[in-house]
């Protein structure tokens, strides 16, 4: 069995009651509730201890692949609205933390609480409803996008929920342009399974730029 550095705390966390605790081992961005658990994220990141990863082949890990997959096809195919509706839980937490140049004692240079992006469902479903309006200047024709999806980890966080890492590719061109628009990044991803269907409870987007050069941000992740 593989380690992954996924953790995940039992209710009553020291993590969470201890706010005395030394800066480099509290500085989180929440807390996600997942059934009688919390999930600790560290700057965008998961905190990095371990939790035995599941294998690769297994019904679970199948399952998850098979959902990004079609998550990535949705969005490819501009069916937007659908992926919100059907693969987005009502409770997201969906951001994308700022990142800076830093030298490595330092960590990874996300910056604490500053984001690119940092939407809730609601908003998602506003960016969603104006895409498809004639008003959507930046987007109308719409870019063509493609998302590569590759080195899926999947980690059981409780039986309702699976904690996901993946990296990401996505390309993306408009118009006339030669020279596509790169992204690259680790997605770290909580799954919640409800009424049976697993739906995209949590999404941290850890990029590897620190500068994005690119006229807009209305797509997703």
């Amino acid at each position: 069995m593989v380690e992954d550095s996924i953790h995940v705390h039992p209710q009553v966390c020291a993590l969470c009651e201890d706010r005395s605790a030394p800066r480099r081992t509290r500085q989180w961005v929440a807390p996600l509730q997942v059934g009688c658990k919390t999930v600790h994220t560290l700057g965008g990141e998961f905190v990095t201890l371990t939790k035995t990863r599941v294998p690769v082949g297994s019904a679970l890990h199948n399952e998850v692949v098979e959902w990004l997959y079609t998550e990535a096809e949705l969005l490819d195919d501009g069916h937007e609205a659908q992926w919100h509706q059907e693969m987005v839980s009502r409770d997201i937490v969906y951001r994308v933390p700022l990142r800076q140049t830093v030298e490595r004692a330092r960590g990874k240079g996300f910056a604490e609480g500053t984001y690119h992006l940092d939407e809730t469902y609601g908003s998602l479903g506003s960016r969603v409803l104006r895409n498809q309006t004639p008003y959507a200047w930046a987007e109308d024709p719409p870019s063509r996008i493609r998302h590569f999806v590759t080195n899926v980890r999947v980690a059981e966080a409780d039986e309702d929920a699976v904690a996901v890492r993946s990296n990401l590719l996505i390309m993306r061109t408009r118009q006339e342009q030669t020279q596509p628009q790169i992204f690259a990044g680790e997605r770290q991803d909580l799954l919640r399974r409800e009424e049976g269907v697993l739906r995209l409870f949590r999404r941290t987007v850890l990029l590897d730029l620190t500068v994005i050069g690119t006229h807009n941000l209305a797509m997703f992740f």
